[in-house]
């Protein structure tokens, strides 16, 4: 079913992870495009100072922030009745808030661990769509975007808990778009590849891995995201209004998704040299000279 273009002026949206990388990047653009906001975030400091600057910038806007701990189920829940009093109407739910761990293979990992990898990224999401979804319902042409994650397309080694999660959360919302499509809602899945921002410095360390590699592999974590977080939330908010069903962001989710489609079992051995920093870092080259061409040629 095709649904008409979403348009931003006048709208209220939901975002989590509001505070930095590509979340504060989309808080600032909907900003811009006349969009009044609920942001969140458990970071206090960052998630005022990007609210403040939103609100004295757009004086007209109605900006609204919410700090909350989405690891915690009841934190959730009163979460979406303190929305709903202070926006009864929702057009736009951004679900962007995620977090990763630092290492460590599954049987590394204890349960706690790995379901507090579910928690953010994945059970979060699923109890604000269904918290919001009436206030969704009674806007006409809402939109739904499930940010999900290149690993959300391939599952590396060392990665069960976040790959579990952004598969997970990649299902739900191919699901959901099926199901909400009739009733005028659309939905949008979202698979950035190495997008800059701060996940890498704020990774949770298991507690079975050591210091010392776990600072190495959040080093090397970090070479690998090159993408600007801005262009990312142009990329997402593009697709919102075209309606897109999928948004793939950069050379590093899109090439590993069609070799994953081309070699669904055997990928890993030829992912590897490609995901490497090296390889990384020359796309996002590729990826930023074309950026400028485009822009050049508009």
């Amino acid at each position: 079913m095709s649904l008409p273009p979403f348009h931003f002026d006048g709208a209220h949206a939901v975002l989590t992870g509001a505070a930095s990388g590509i979340g504060e990047q989309i808080a600032y653009q909907l900003a811009e495009r006349g969009t009044n906001l609920v942001l969140i975030d458990r970071d206090q400091v960052r998630l005022e100072t990007v609210a403040g600057q939103i609100r004295d910038a757009h004086s007209t806007l109605q900006v609204h922030a919410e700090v909350v701990d989405l690891a915690e189920p009841a934190a959730v829940d009163t979460l979406i009745e303190r929305i709903l009093a202070v926006s009864p109407r929702v057009d736009l739910l951004i679900n962007n808030a995620g977090v990763a761990l630092a290492g460590g293979s599954f049987a590394d990992l204890t349960a706690e661990e790995f379901d507090w990898v579910q928690a953010i990224n994945f059970r979060a999401p699923v109890a604000l769509c269904r918290g919001l979804l009436p206030a969704l319902r009674r806007s006409p042409g809402g939109h739904i975007v499930n940010v999900s994650s290149l690993f959300g397309l391939i599952g590396p080694a060392g990665q069960s808990a976040y790959s579990a999660s952004k598969f997970a959360l990649r299902g739900f919302s191919e699901v959901l778009r099926q199901e909400l499509a009739p009733q005028g809602i659309g939905v949008t899945s979202v698979h950035p590849g190495g997008i800059r921002t701060r996940i890498a410095e704020s990774a949770r360390v298991p507690a079975s891995v050591p210091a010392e590699k776990a600072a190495a592999g959040k080093a090397a974590f970090a070479k690998l995201l090159s993408y600007p977080a801005d262009k990312a939330a142009e990329k997402i908010l593009h697709g919102v209004h075209r309606r897109r069903g999928r948004v793939l962001i950069g050379f590093s989710a899109i090439a590993p998704d069609l070799i994953a489609r081309l070699l669904p079992v055997h990928y890993a051995a030829v992912l590897r040299p490609l995901l490497s920093p090296a390889s990384r870092k020359a796309a996002a080259r590729q990826q930023q000279d074309l950026s400028r061409h485009t822009d050049a040629a508009r």
